[in-house]
């Protein structure tokens, strides 16, 4: 099959600052830097996602998901390896992410589809539709600073579903919605999954993923643990739960 989604032995690495105490701080102490951390959130991840595939990325906090998901996205860059993707990407990887606070919800709807290629005529055509998805008419021209964090959400899924993705991401954010908003996502979502896309789900609720993919990649530390069958993602992510459990043996 066609490949969607390539990772070849990407590795990801942030340096991190610790803070200075604050006496340090305050006296201002010559010489003195802040210790540097390496933190490896992705380790050489090699990785094909076929056109048309659901997968579900599985993993305690901290085992690489989202920083996965970031790569793919472009919003962040591996150090190490490439990352290749086929097709318009539509990310939905954080609450309210690609919104400019102080824009109305019509003004980031534009905003958000001139991202994503869109040419303004066809948004103006796809308007209605993203609104009716997000049940947000009255309040579309009402800057998105003022919305609820549901409201966010829905007109983010809403842009997301409706510019016609290749490749969907979603990162948690259907945990935000409430229960009808959350069916209608899937429902939308498995239109997608009819029509040929290809999705990426970030989620913490196995069910939801058992339901919705047909493939698991549960990942530790940011190195894989397990890539298969969906229904039998489930043993491997509840053993690298129990290994990060407070009072776990290493």
């Amino acid at each position: 099959m066609a490949v969607a989604v390539r990772f070849e032995h990407v590795s990801k690495s942030f340096r991190i600052s610790q803070t200075k105490s604050l006496k340090d701080r305050l006296l201002g102490v010559a010489g003195h830097r802040s210790p540097v951390v390496v933190l490896d959130a992705v380790r050489d991840l090699t990785l094909d996602i076929a056109v048309g595939e659901s997968v579900a990325l599985l993993g305690h906090n901290g085992s690489g998901k989202s920083t996965t998901l970031k790569m793919l996205a472009g919003t962040i860059a591996p150090s190490f390896g490439r990352v290749f993707a086929r097709g318009r990407i539509a990310p939905l990887l954080e609450l309210g992410a690609g919104f400019h606070p102080d824009l109305t919800g019509r003004e980031n709807v534009f905003m958000n589809g001139a991202i994503l290629g869109i040419k303004r005529d066809e948004v103006t055509r796809r308007l209605e539709r993203i609104v009716e998805f997000a049940e947000v008419a009255d309040f579309l021209d009402t800057p998105v600073k003022f919305y609820s964090s549901g409201m966010s959400v829905r007109l983010g899924f809403a842009i997301a579903v409706n510019v016609e993705p290749e490749i969907l991401l979603v990162d948690e954010v259907l945990a935000v919605g409430d229960e009808s908003f959350q069916a209608k996502c899937l429902e939308r979502m498995r239109l997608l999954q009819d029509e040929g896309r290809t999705i990426v789900l970030v989620t913490h609720a196995l069910a939801q993923a058992e339901s919705f993919c047909t493939r698991a990649l549960v990942l530790d530390h940011g190195a894989p643990v397990y890539d298969g069958p969906i229904d039998g993602a489930a043993a491997a992510y509840h053993a690298s739960a129990r290994v990060h459990a407070p009072g776990a043996s290493a």
